[in-house]
């Protein structure tokens, strides 16, 4: 579930129990979540006609994929896992890797959505009026029904899936892109690991998965490098491992699909477009971050902002680090939808670049895989990406509002997050009550 523009990380609390509310508070909160809904129009309740037709196509997943599987790969037999946030719901993506002897083979495999959800249904139709999940802590607002979104979408552990494959041979030198195989597939999730799981495989040899993911991040740290040496903006330089492979698998199958997509093909799509700052916001972006105590960027940077901003953080001390973050947010404009890719990703240093690796949880990704299957356009295509780029602000607003509105009665939003939510009846065995 990574793109590097506009991604949430979680932790975990292990041990911990959810945190507990009594019943006065739990229905302020809902009458909260129902004003913020009213607000930005955010459709919580899924039509019946919409509830009846995805239960229909989720009756038979075992019999759907036995189907299937005359028509598709079958890499069932090969190593795959998901790594997610630990109060993911959906996992719309794994990954699964080997060396070559020019380098590495990659394959990102993305839930098949597109086998379930199609144009003129009326599932498609919800999906494309919501645009996409709305995650608040302890509250999900689905783009899906739920038995699509959280079990026969998702690529769950120790279960056949239908899946969307980007095979990719990368090479082991210059990172580019030896051969790109998209195609649809059959997978069997091997584990489904947090990143706190991944760290701690990565740390132990005799761990299940450890080779693999050592691999991973093997290939991962080059390509992160390189996208920093190229200019990409990299605003987290303290992030872990497991973050790094997602994130480095996740922009290396999207970029791979774009290019499909833009230069094989030549056909319109929700490409992902990130403007630049002018000159002038950048000089004033940079001005206030050499101006921090202990803070100081390197003289040979400053021809370029990104790389300045990159070269800044690495030397930075810590205590600093949110402030030359919000230097650079201040003066960023949102990305955003569009059919042309024309004016590529600013913040990443892509030329062109689109999403395909969450269609659970976006109506982009959703969009592109019907495209890249069918190679047909839906129509209108311009005015769903103005509507997907505005239903994700809307999103994102909503949740910076709830999680406002939580810490001022408070509570923890990042402590639900990680533990959830529980409801008791005694206001006594409450960690919070009004």
């Amino acid at each position: 579930m990574t793109d590097s523009d506009d991604q949430a990380y979680a932790g975990t609390a292990a041990g911990q129990g959810p945190v507990r509310v009594d019943e006065d508070l739990a229905r302020h909160l809902e009458n909260k979540r129902e004003e913020l809904f009213e607000e930005f129009e955010i459709r919580d309740e899924f039509p019946r006609e919409v509830l009846e037709q995805a239960e229909e196509r989720a009756a038979d997943p075992a019999g759907d994929i036995e189907v299937e599987l005359d028509e598709r790969r079958d890499l069932r037999d090969l190593t795959t896992w998901t790594t997610d946030p630990a109060d993911a719901q959906d996992f719309d993506d794994a990954i699964s890797i080997e060396t070559t002897e020019a380098g590495y083979r990659l394959w990102v495999h993305i839930a098949d959505v597109t086998h379930y959800v199609t144009p003129e249904t009326a599932m498609w139709e919800e999906a494309l009026q919501r645009g996409n999940t709305v995650y608040l802590p302890g509250y999900t607002i689905h783009m899906l029904p739920p038995i699509l979104a959280e079990t026969v979408c998702s690529l769950v552990p120790n279960e056949d899936r239908l899946a969307h494959t980007v095979e990719m041979h990368v090479d082991g030198e210059t990172l580019s892109h030896e051969s790109i195989d998209i195609y649809k597939s059959v997978v069997h999730s091997d584990a489904r690991l947090t990143y706190t799981e991944c760290e701690t495989r990565l740390e132990d040899p005799d761990a299940a998965l450890h080779a693999e993911n050592q691999l991973a991040y093997e290939l991962a740290e080059k390509l992160h490098e390189q996208r920093k040496e190229d200019g990409s903006l990299v605003l987290n330089p303290k992030r872990d491992r497991a973050h790094t492979i997602i994130e480095e698998c996740m922009l290396k199958a999207n970029k791979a699909v774009t290019h499909e997509l833009q230069w094989n093909r030549g056909v319109e799509a929700m490409f992902r477009v990130h403007p630049q700052p002018t000159p002038q916001e950048w000089d004033e972006a940079l001005r206030e971050i050499q101006e921090l105590d202990g803070v100081s960027i390197p003289a040979d940077a400053w021809d370029d902002p990104r790389k300045a901003v990159n070269a800044t953080l690495e030397e930075a001390p810590g205590r600093q680090l949110d402030q030359i973050q919000w230097a650079v947010m201040k003066v960023m404009p949102r990305a955003k939808y569009m059919a042309d890719p024309f004016g590529g990703h600013h913040a990443l240093n892509f030329e062109i670049y689109g999403h395909f690796t969450s269609p659970i949880r976006r109506l982009s990704d959703l969009v592109n895989h019907w495209i890249i299957y069918t190679n047909e356009v839906p129509e209108g295509i311009a005015d769903l990406c103005d509507h997907a780029s505005d239903t994700q602000k809307d999103a994102e607003t909503c949740e910076r509002q709830y999680k406002q509105f939580l810490e001022e009665v408070g509570l923890d939003p990042h402590a639900i997050n990680d533990r959830g939510l529980e409801v008791v009846e005694d206001p006594e065995e409450a960690d919070h009550s009004v």
